[in-house]
This record gives C-alpha cells, sequence and structure tokens, in this order.
C-alpha cells in the first residue's frame, strides 16, 4: 500500500466518525439539495439540456488541437499572450518569469482549482511573493492553512462560529461575528489588496475559441477586480476548458449555475478577451494565458476516459456522493475530490499513488446520475480499477485474497459446504483486511442454491 493510500485511510477513519464534522457537512448539502430544483425550473427540458451541454463538450474536445490554436489566433490579435505549459513546473516557472519581469511583490487571486493543481500559492510564497486568496472561502482556508475543501464551496466544512473564531485568532475581531459582520470584515481586509497588487490571478470557467476570450463566473465580484486593478492579469486554466462558440455559454452559465449552488445564473459572469484595447477606460495593460496540460493529453488520447473531460467543475457529484459526505474533502489529499477526483487524479497524478481513490466509491451511480453534463462517472471508476489491477499495482494479497475467492464462488460444492455460521467465521478470520474498515461479511445459514431445491426438488 502506498503513502497515499494509507494517509487516506487513516483520514477517512478519522472523519467518519467525526459527529461534529458530519452535522455540518450535512447541513451545508442540505441547503444546496433544497435549491438546486429552484435552478432546475429554469430549463424546460432538463436532460435535453444536460444532453446538449455534453454535446457542446464532445464537439470541443473532438477538435481540440483546432480550438486551442484558434483560441491563440484570436486573443494574441488584441494583444493578449498565450503560454503553453506541459506541467506543473512549466505554468510556475512562466508565471515567475512574468512576476520577475513586472517586479511584482503581491498577487490578488479569484477562485481557482487550477491554481490550487499547480500549488501556487506555496511557489509565491517561496519566492518572496505574497500570493491572496480574494474568494471569501478561499480566504478563509488560506488564513486556516488548509486546501480547498470542495470544488465550489472551500470551506463547506466550517461553521459560522468557525470562521469567527477563527478571524478572532488571525485577524484580532471580536469573537462571535455574525456572518455579515465577518464578510464586511474580509472585504475592508481585502480591498487594498486589491490596489497593491502588480498582478492578478484567475482561473477560467470556459475558454471560448471563437472569440479568443476567457469566460469567469463567480457571486462575489473578487474576480472582477482582480481582472480591472492589477496592470498585469495572469490567467491559468487547463486546456479541456474549451468551448466552441461564444452562443454555446447560453446553456453552459446556467447549467453551471445551477449545479453549482442552485442558482439560474450567478451573479458576476464576466468574459475577458485581452488587455486594455484604445480608448477602454479599464482593464490590464498586459493579459497572459496559460495553457496547461499536465497529463491532459494522455486523458484525451485514452477512449474510454476521454469524457471525464467534459467536466465543469459544478461540483454536483461530490454533494451527491455517500463517500464524499462521509469522509470529507481533505481526506482525499488531493486537489480535487469526490467522484470526479477519483477519476481524473489517478490519470492526472500518477495511477500508483492515487488509484486506490477509484476504489473509495459505492458503485451507486449517483455521481452520474446528477452530473450536468452527463458524465459515466462510475463506469469510469470501473475503467481505473480495471487498469490498476491489469497494470500490476494492486498488492499480492489482495489479488491472492480475490483468486481464492473466485475459484469458492465457481465451485457450488464448496459454496453449499458447511453451516452459514461456520462460513462467516472462517472467511472473516481469512480475510482480515476487509474487515479493518467493513462490517464483517456474512452468510445466510443457507445458499439459494440449497433454498432452491428445498422449494423445487422436481427442477
Amino acid at each position: 500500500m502506498t503513502e497515499n493510500a494509507s494517509s487516506f485511510k487513516a483520514k477517512s477513519t478519522v472523519k467518519s466518525a467525526d459527529l461534529d464534522h458530519r452535522q455540518k457537512i450535512n447541513y451545508n448539502i442540505s441547503r444546496y439539495n433544497a435549491i438546486v430544483p429552484q435552478g432546475k425550473s429554469q430549463f424546460a427540458n432538463l436532460e435535453l439540456a444536460r444532453e446538449r451541454a455534453k454535446n457542446i463538450k464532445w464537439k470541443a474536445l473532438e477538435t481540440l488541437d483546432q480550438q486551442l490554436e484558434e483560441f491563440e489566433k484570436q486573443f494574441t490579435g488584441r494583444g493578449g499572450k498565450v503560454i503553453w505549459a506541459q506541467d506543473s513546473q512549466e505554468a510556475l516557472d512562466a508565471i515567475l518569469t512574468i512576476c520577475k519581469e513586472k517586479n511584482c511583490r503581491s498577487v490578488v487571486k479569484s477562485k481557482s482549482m487550477v491554481t490550487e493543481e499547480i500549488h501556487l500559492n506555496d511557489f509565491l510564497e517561496k519566492q518572496g511573493i505574497q500570493s491572496v486568496e480574494t474568494d471569501l472561502g478561499e480566504y478563509i482556508q488560506q488564513l486556516d492553512g488548509e486546501p480547498p475543501y470542495h470544488i465550489v464551496t472551500p470551506a463547506m466544512h466550517k461553521s459560522k462560529e468557525d470562521v469567527a473564531k477563527l478571524f478572532e485568532q488571525k485577524l484580532g475581531t471580536r469573537s462571535k461575528l455574525s456572518p455579515e459582520e465577518l464578510t464586511i470584515v474580509a472585504r475592508e481586509t481585502l480591498r487594498d489588496k486589491y490596489t497593491e497588487a502588480e498582478i492578478g490571478i484567475t482561473g477560467a470557467n470556459f475558454i471560448i475559441s471563437e472569440i479568443g476570450g476567457i469566460a469567469l463566473t463567480e457571486n462575489e465580484g473578487n474576480g472582477r477586480l482582480c481582472t480591472a486593478w492589477p496592470k498585469t492579469h495572469i490567467v491559468v486554466t487547463g486546456i479541456e476548458k474549451v468551448i466552441s462558440s461564444l452562443t454555446d455559454l447560453a446553456l453552459m452559465w446556467p447549467l453551471l449555475a445551477t449545479y453549482g449552488t442552485g442558482q439560474r445564473v450567478t451573479v458576476y459572469s464576466s468574459i475577458i478577451s485581452g488587455p486594455r484595447q484604445p480608448g477602454e477606460p479599464d482593464g490590464p495593460e498586459d493579459m497572459y494565458v496559460i495553457l496547461l496540460d499536465n497529463n491532459r493529453s494522455t486523458v484525451l488520447a485514452n477512449p474510454e476516459l476521454r469524457e471525464s473531460l467534459y467536466c465543469i467543475r459544478c461540483g454536483a457529484c461530490l454533494n451527491a456522493c455517500p463517500v464524499y459526505k462521509n469522509i470529507g474533502g481533505h481526506a482525499y489529499g488531493t486537489t480535487y475530490s469526490g467522484p470526479i477526483g477519483s477519476v481524473i487524479t489517478p490519470q492526472f497524478s500518477g495511477a500508483r499513488e492515487y488509484g486506490h481513490l477509484s476504489f473509495a466509491s459505492s458503485l451507486c451511480g449517483n455521481c452520474t446520475e446528477v452530473c450536468s453534463v452527463k458524465i459515466n462517472l462510475h463506469e469510469l471508476l470501473l475503467v481505473n480499477r480495471r487498469d490498476y489491477v491489469e497494470g500490476g499495482m494492486a498488492p499480492f494479497s489482495e489479488k491472492a485474497a480475490w483468486k481464492i475467492w473466485k475459484i469458492a464462488s465457481l465451485k457450488r460444492g464448496w459454496m453449499n459446504m458447511g453451516s452459514g455460521t461456520m462460513k462467516t467465521k472462517v472467511v472473516n478470520k481469512l480475510f482480515k483486511d476487509w474487515n479493518a474498515h467493513r462490517s464483517e461479511l456474512e452468510f445466510s445459514q443457507k445458499t439459494f442454491n440449497a433454498l432452491w431445491k428445498e422449494q423445487r426438488p422436481e427442477s
């Protein structure tokens, strides 16, 4: 078992027994579940909308090379600069080069999972550059020294009392502030950061190849401040975020809002297609878009797993997953948690190190049922499991145990042998690793085969 797998099991064991943690998560997810139907009501035919969204992503990814080249052509035509990064280090090196050119001392960031993927904040801090998260949830997590807990709601696991206590410790505020007062404190603290920063960094919800623009959607306005105040704007985005046409946003934005937060559309929706143009009163002087591969092209080349790149990061599968709701986001130890994280993390970061995540699923299929773009997530988890075993990454003890189980299961005489009590004792003693994190196996007193013979002796 790898160190990551051992850590995952240990954290999962602790969190699944933490009733306070479970109560907070269940409360926040119940609020999400209550409001999502309201957002869904805007679609005359929700299933058709999801199917069309999937087709939009399919079309874009089937012609990804052409889409990205068209984006670069259109974007650079308005003075923007495109940087192609093969991996995290290339992206970090490119950002550092820009920071040095601009004599950057501080950076403001809007919410971005891709910058979490490349661990940008830690990298910049080591270079002596202050990096400040401006999304309220991300800011809370940064103050607490924690990574985001959830793809959409980074501080989902914290109650308002937890946040008030954190602000008291880190910012010296009064204890027991209300959520409104906490928001005002954060706003006042962050406001000066926008005007002081030399560079603003964002992700991109979508890359629009037709117009050479990026689409940002948010609820706080911090993303717009990150892109408007600093003289330089850097976008870091995965290459899979492409959509072909501006008109595609008419579907993708409401769908993302509904499945992400239950809204019909988010409060701030922006399309940015380059640096400030002649005659424009605001905007950055320079704008860079870093297109990050980081093994996405490897997933693209796999016809079975390619559809995992359709994901628009709405987070719906996390909220629906019984495993996620019990162990929480941090137990995964990865940037992307929940069902989608269990599918893509082994592909992005290595199956040998993270293949265990694909086994952390009940395969109930709820993730597939709620996916906004109809990704067959539970089937992709099975693909990962198959590749993990066939790739020789499963431990010998596990392979031996399943070999024994298979042989016994295919021998009717063995299955009928002995009482259910005896088989329960023998199997639970033999397969101790199974019982370490699961309930004991329990055999019925009679097999189905034996009951069938008793009730239908003529057959």
